[in-house]
């Protein structure tokens, strides 16, 4: 197998059960959220153990501890990087998740969807959101290394897939990766062809399920 990229969305975080606006509102993780981080990094600690790995991660605080926890068990040291974090909503951020949906505008069926104003004060349009991730994973890409964990948010998984796969973030308006939290992506490079592919999507059977 040639390069490979574990895509991780951090596990339950504070504001999925609060029922707040994520993006850039810098909320932890919750209890469950910090026994999934650890899973998921003992997960990845059974694959990629003794290899030559490089893990970033968006700096906000509950991609950071999901970091801190895979870096730990891989014996390195993650990169901060706020490129990699969720799209910006603006004013929204924080706020209950009823007050965004009740001003949100929809990008239109049909049109410029990328730059499309979504009536959020100070929130970022999907062109700007992209393009921050497209420029962090130009960079991460250009590594000497041959396999990485970027550790960021829900929304923002789908155009680190699109970077992998070398779709125009201009021409990525529809595209759309159901994200799962706590989910491991798993993207491959081969070493011969060099094709890229999207081997597992938001798979999340490593998580720890509580009974009772």
């Amino acid at each position: 197998m040639g390069r490979s990229i574990y895509v991780v969305t951090h596990p339950e975080a504070t504001h999925h059960v609060d029922g707040v606006v994520g993006g850039w509102h810098d909320s932890d993780l919750t209890a469950q959220g910090r026994r999934d981080a650890e899973a998921i990094a003992e997960a990845l600690g059974r694959q990629l153990g003794g290899r030559n790995i490089e893990v970033f991660s968006s700096d906000l605080l509950r991609a950071r501890r999901t970091a801190d926890a895979i870096a730990t068990t891989l014996n390195t040291v993650p990169f901060l990087d706020p490129r990699l974090r969720e799209k910006s909503y603006g004013v929204a951020e924080g706020r209950q998740q009823s007050w965004l949906d009740e001003r949100f505008i929809p990008p239109p069926a049909v049109g410029d969807r990328m730059s499309h104003d979504e009536g959020i004060p100070g929130a970022e349009t999907k062109a700007a959101f992209a393009e921050r991730i497209y420029v962090a994973m130009a960079e991460m890409l250009s590594r000497p290394v041959e396999h990485i964990v970027i550790v960021t948010h829900g929304f923002a998984m789908t155009y680190v897939i699109t970077a992998w796969l070398e779709m125009p973030w201009s021409h990525a308006g529809y595209a759309s990766f159901a994200a799962r939290p706590g989910g491991i992506t798993t993207l491959v490079e081969d070493d011969f062809f060099h094709n890229r592919q999207v081997v597992t999507l938001a798979d999340t059977s490593h998580l720890i399920q509580l009974l009772g």
